[in-house]
């Protein structure tokens, strides 16, 4: 005792309440003293670091080949994408990534533990080729399909095009007297321009503005007439809500099961994202028929869900979840549409094109022989491609420096988690933890968009644009070595276009210049997300497995508090305090989803549904962050969920003298 008083400056009384609390801790969460294997651990996570350099490999370089092929299909190189061909485009890689897995289940320190994933991690690997290949055709023969319709696009501005070169050689041979008066010369293509604009909005069908929101509500409408006019105003957003049951029918009594509604929402909602995609809108612009088919998945998804439980969904439900994935699209759609318009609008993409004809116009007046005039129009037509090329390169350099550079970025999904889990309680922002627990996902791809965007704007001068300026030289040099023929003409006028691209590089332009597939938070969401999303039903912790739909059960490497999650004590309005694996251990019993029939918690997976596909350990091993979070947003969570941690719920005194920095740094020990 004196030692202890020496060494801690406590009491016997202080030291008693400390003995007292421990206590408290051992009947509320029901420790089971087991230990974990800390080397096999250690080994796993090794290996999951090691297996997403191999899957980024994998996948960096099937986009440096879907780049080239992209390009060959806009030149008409080739009619067709076979499995074949992007397999042997992968080989080499797939050969250092073989050598690369050899090596560390055959010689590292830990390779006795390793072996035993040896055969899954390979079928991971192997799943994973066959999925980026498969995934690549179907974009590239999209694109094969779309390029018939884009040869009746560039028809049509082919065709304005040569209509106003004929122009202005007629405009020019009338004002051959006036050459050398600039300011005659602007006046008269300035009145030949606005007539020639006049004539083209004359002859063009006029582009309605979209309007997502409107188009969706317009397809509701017409399903339900009935709605009360207000409603638009006053619908919810689906992802936030802390309770279904509003939006249920029971077939029969018994209770709702909440987990699998909000899995059901999340995986509605990634499935469409990948369909919105698909509709490659940045090429073919939007239109309404876009929405139509979101709905009619949705719908189709939303019936054969309620064929497999025992409730059935209410309109409101529908037009909520319709409503909320559009509301989320619609930036997206608006922001690609935008790049699509401005490709193929007559009026904009010839309006854009006004200074290179009055430089055409003007080469024409002062008798610039045909082949600088040529040579000026190659240049110019090159221009939106060069820069394109040039932004897609960096978007690509980018997105590998910082799965090395960055700290967040530079390891697996857990390390990826760690700091997603510091930085929420670096700001203390209550209602990011909620997104976080409820739209993990969604969370997780804000957290990356952000990390790019700080970097660029960070690093923009020291690390980004020089790396555009390096990329801009070497296709210049690629460009005259091609064009050797007129390699005078293209030097001087390619220098210039060159020196104007360059100079519009700046850190908006980056993000607003690239369509989304092509930008580097795009590549570095699709490399980070391509994984298993399910959460605990207890809890709301994430599976840890890197593979999605993967074969076996969900686990994860710490539970947390179920209460974050809403979850009560049978019969009262007190949020729980148990740790999942703590409880499956207990003799306390669980009612899945609030019904009346009771498992007892060490058979958990009795309940059937989504807790029969979750392994849950039972371990002492806890990950302080949580008791922490609970300490911290007590009233927050009270509040948001209008239930109270009293009664069986109070929270242990031990649990509030954990510190932020102790949350912090229990993450670097236990992720």
């Amino acid at each position: 005792m004196s030692h202890a008083s020496e060494s801690h400056g406590i009491v016997l009384n202080d030291f008693k309440d400390h003995i007292k609390d421990l206590w408290e801790d051992l009947l509320n969460e029901r420790f089971v003293f087991s230990f974990r294997n800390s080397l096999k651990i250690s080994a796993y996570r090794k290996l999951e670091t090691e297996y997403r350099k191999w899957s980024w490999s994998l996948r960096s370089a099937m986009m440096e080949s879907e780049n080239k092929l992209y390009n060959k299909i806009e030149n008409e190189a080739i009619h067709e994408v076979e499995e074949t061909d992007l397999h042997r485009e992968l080989k080499e890689t797939r050969e250092e990534v073989k050598k690369s897995m050899s090596e560390l289940f055959e010689k590292d320190r830990d390779k006795d533990i390793l072996i035993q994933w040896k055969t899954s991690f390979e079928i991971k690997i192997k799943e994973l080729q066959e999925n980026i290949v498969r995934e690549t055709k179907r974009k590239l023969n999209a694109i094969l399909q779309q390029r018939d319709l884009k040869k009746k696009i560039d028809a049509q501005r082919t065709h304005h095009e040569n209509t106003l070169c004929e122009k202005s050689k007629e405009l020019t041979f009338k004002l051959r007297d006036k050459a050398n008066d600039g300011e005659t010369l602007k006046k008269e293509f300035d009145l030949f321009w606005k007539q020639w604009m006049k004539m083209i909005i004359r002859t063009t069908p006029a582009v309605r503005d979209i309007d997502i929101m409107r188009d969706v509500r317009e397809i509701l409408s017409d399903v339900y007439d009935s709605l009360p006019v207000g409603y638009w105003r006053e619908s919810r957003d689906i992802f936030t809500v802390s309770s279904y049951s509003d939006y249920v029918k029971l077939k029969k009594p018994s209770g709702i099961d909440a987990s699998q509604i909000r899995y059901f929402v999340t995986d509605v909602a990634q499935q469409t994202d990948t369909i919105i995609q698909s509709f490659n809108i940045s090429k073919m612009g939007y239109n309404i028929s876009c929405i139509q088919l979101l709905t009619d998945y949705i719908k189709t998804r939303q019936k054969h869900e309620e064929g497999q439980v025992n409730y059935v969904f209410k309109n409101e439900f529908f037009i909520d979840l319709v409503l909320s994935i559009c509301k989320r699209a619609n930036k997206k759609i608006t922001d690609q549409h935008r790049l699509s318009r401005e490709a193929n609008d007559p009026v904009i993409y010839v309006e854009k094109e006004r200074e290179e004809y009055y430089s055409v116009f003007l080469k024409y007046c002062h008798g610039a022989a045909s082949a600088a005039i040529f040579g000026k129009i190659i240049c110019e037509k090159l221009k939106e491609l060069i820069e394109q090329s040039v932004y897609k390169k960096t978007a690509r350099y980018l997105a590998n420096y910082m799965r090395t550079d960055c700290q967040s970025l530079n390891g697996n999904r857990s390390n990826l988690e760690k700091h997603i889990l510091k930085t929420l309680a670096e700001e203390e922002d209550f209602n990011k933890y909620m997104n976080y627990i409820h739209n993990t996902r969604d969370h997780y791809k804000s957290f990356i968009r952000d990390e790019v965007r700080r970097y660029i704007t960070d690093q923009f001068s020291v690390s980004v644009l020089p790396k555009m300026k390096d990329n801009i030289k070497l296709l210049q040099q690629k460009i005259m070595k091609a064009a050797h023929k007129l390699e005078e003409v293209i030097r001087k006028e390619l220098a210039a276009i060159m020196s104007d691209i360059s100079c519009r590089f700046n850190t908006k332009s980056f993000p607003v210049n690239l369509d989304y597939k092509f930008r580097p938070d795009e590549l570095l969401i699709d490399h980070f997300c391509q994984c298993c999303w399910v959460q605990c039903p207890f809890c709301k912790a994430i599976c840890t497995n890197t593979i999605e739909n993967h074969p076996g059960d969900h686990s994860v490497a710490f539970h947390r508090v179920t209460g974050i999650n809403g979850y009560l004590y049978r019969g009262t309005t007190n949020l729980c305090i148990n740790i999942c694996t703590t409880a499956v251990v207990s003799d306390r019993w669980l009612y899945p989803d609030g019904s009346d029939d009771k498992v007892p918690w060490k058979e958990y997976r009795r309940a059937g549904g989504v807790y029969a596909y979750w392994s849950i350990t039972p371990d002492v091993s806890e990950l302080p962050y949580w008791k922490w979070f609970v300490c911290r947003f007590q009233r927050d969570l009270e509040k948001y969920y209008m239930k109270t941690f009293q009664g069986c719920g109070k929270i242990p005194h031990a649990w509030r003298r954990y510190s932020k920095q102790d949350a912090i740094e229990s993450l670097d020990k236990c992720l």
